[in-house]
């Protein structure tokens, strides 16, 4: 499995084309617009949410809402673009009306200047700013709402949610009580902070309301949690056949995205050993299983069949209403940055997105490893392989 995207934030479709899918996976529209109202909803999210109401069309690869193991080509129109026609005309020669909104200014922490110096975009930084858009990342949610399908077909669940925004955290200590993610993504689901409860969810509108009321943005993290993934995806034997490897890649490759860890990473560098490796159990009916989660589902590159841990560093959105120091790039003069419409956070959207990328990395070991050509074939594979490695 593989998958572009294409478009620009004010063009006027954004485009997904995905290979590799198997042919007789149930695939509706419903699907893939449910996602896609997720990512746009959310507490910090800014003006653009309300133009757009981002629905998918399926140009190819699925007929009577079933895949048929060709390319996938999914486009989601940007509705905003009706404001844009002129500064974003692909047909014409750049003049003076449709050029009004030339960016100029960098941002610090975008792409803008950098993106300008690579590509040369020495006459309008837009140019790089309407790619390097989150605006993309509606797409990665598109083709990560078909990877969540696919892997839903074989018992793997995958759900994302906000761990902190700020200094207000949610209290992970209460995701033992949850017997599974149905009933996680029942709670998270019902606050628009995505918290895991509702002191969490109080703390964090704060957060958000306190840093839009400075003209200013705010960062957090977020946890991807998956669970029913067959034992050994992934590999030892090279480091790029590493799955934790290609999700961590994945993570970061998310805009904003700036760490990752699994499981208890981080806090891992002040334990001792016999505080931190997931001790070995057999039972008749488990067969091998783990009496804890701390590496968060891998050993070795490879998944041990105990739940995917996945935490993400997200850093406040570098578009602030209170412009900080840049500098033009025609004149070299002091200026502050541009400013472009913006959220006060992307943390609750980021979970949505964060959760989408874990899924299409899951689906690509699964498609690697089980038969890509037909989806009832591939649910035979995994079937059987899992009793052998039960029988182990």
């Amino acid at each position: 499995m593989r998958y572009v995207t294409a478009g620009e934030s004010h063009g006027p479709e954004e485009i997904a084309v995905i290979e590799g899918i198997p042919a007789g996976l149930d695939l509706s529209q419903e699907v893939v617009d449910k996602q896609l109202a997720r990512r746009q909803h959310g507490y910090g999210r800014g003006d653009r949410q309300k133009i757009e109401t981002d629905t998918v069309t399926f140009l190819t690869g699925v007929r009577h809402q079933k895949t048929l193991g060709s390319p996938i080509t999914l486009e989601v129109h940007n509705d905003d673009h009706n404001n844009w026609t002129k500064i974003m005309a692909p047909n014409e020669p750049a003049n003076a009306e449709n050029t009004l909104r030339k960016v100029m200014r960098p941002r610090p922490g975008h792409a803008d200047l950098v993106g300008g110096m690579k590509y040369r975009h020495h006459e309008d930084l837009r140019n790089v700013l309407e790619r390097s858009s989150a605006r993309e990342t509606t797409m990665r949610v598109a083709v990560g709402a078909v990877a969540k399908k696919l892997l839903a077909e074989i018992g793997v669940d995958v759900h994302g949610f906000v761990a902190n925004v700020g200094p207000a955290k949610s209290d992970l200590s209460q995701l033992t009580k949850y017997k599974n993610l149905d009933e996680l993504r029942a709670i998270t689901e019902s606050f628009d902070t995505r918290a895991l409860d509702a002191k969490a969810d109080a703390a964090i509108k704060d957060v958000i309301d306190r840093a839009k009321k400075d003209a200013n943005t705010v960062g957090g993290q977020v946890e991807v949690i998956a669970t029913g993934m067959p034992v050994g995806l992934g590999s030892y034997v090279t480091a790029d056949d590493k799955l934790d490897a290609k999700i961590a890649r994945a993570i970061v490759g998310i805009n904003a995205f700036k760490g990752v860890q699994f499981g208890s990473a981080f806090d891992n560098s002040e334990k001792f050993g016999d505080e931190l490796m997931d001790e070995i159990f057999w039972d008749p009916e488990r067969g091998f299983y783990r009496g804890s989660d701390n590496l968060g589902g891998f050993e070795g590159g490879m998944t041990t069949g105990e739940a995917i841990v996945v935490r993400g560093v997200v850093k406040p959105i570098p578009t602030l209403y209170r412009p900080m120091q840049s500098v033009d790039i025609d004149t070299h003069e002091n200026h502050k940055a541009s400013i472009e419409r913006s959220d006060t956070t992307a943390v609750t959207a980021a979970a949505v997105i964060a959760e989408a990328m874990v899924a299409i990395e899951l689906a690509k070991a699964v498609l690697d490893k089980f038969d890509s050509d037909n989806i009832d074939r591939m649910k035979e594979q995994v079937a059987l392989y899992r009793e052998e490695i039960k029988h182990f």
